[in-house]
């Protein structure tokens, strides 16, 4: 459902994604990565993050679920953007660090754990681990896209049931985009 919309909107929300101003984020994000650290961008959209990361010295990996995305954030990032969905991640302590922007909250809440299971195991030992929601509790469809909102209470049971996982920080923050007036939910995680 979530695909189809995006399949049909790509330009339209790369259009609307791919200039906010994420910086404070990034800071976070970032702090304690080395140059060259190897990042994926798990369900990259327009590509923003990813071109960011590369214009900071980072080895950036990206993929979408949405072919046209793909397609629009290689020509943003000169990446090759891989055609994939979140159940299509096998590598194993392969990243420094995983940035999941927007992302993840267009999976069902039913198999987020199996998913959050995934993404850990593809981190390296020490790696860090971005992810945000829309702030709330519950699943709803809009616009054609289905929505998992999380709190902090959800978002700790999903992480108590990874063995290897923990959480650094949680923070609630606003859209970004000047039309927008949600919460958002963002956490840091990191790998044992």
């Amino acid at each position: 459902m979530s695909i189809q919309f995006y399949e049909q909107n790509a330009q339209a929300f790369f259009n609307d994604t791919v200039n906010v101003d994420m910086t404070d984020i990034y800071t976070r994000f970032t702090a304690n990565l080395a140059k060259g650290a190897k990042i994926l961008d798990a369900g990259c959209g327009s590509g923003r993050d990813s071109k960011a990361f590369l214009d900071m010295g980072f080895d950036v990996y990206a993929f979408d679920a949405s072919k046209s995305l793909c397609e629009l954030a290689s020509a943003e990032t000169g990446l090759i953007v891989k055609h994939q969905t979140f159940d299509d991640v096998t590598a194993e302590s392969q990243y420094d660090a995983i940035w999941c922007c927007a992302s993840l909250l267009h999976v069902l809440e039913s198999e987020l754990p199996e998913i959050f299971n995934k993404l850990s195991r593809a981190l390296k030992p020490g790696g860090i681990w971005y992810l945000s929601f829309k702030y709330g509790d519950g699943e709803r469809i809009k616009d054609g896209r289905h929505f998992t909102d999380l709190n902090e209470q959800k978002l700790e049971f999903l992480v108590k049931a990874l063995s290897n996982v923990s959480i650094e920080t949680i923070w609630i923050s606003e859209d970004k985009r000047p039309d927008r007036s949600e919460s958002w939910l963002n956490a840091i995680l990191i790998h044992h």
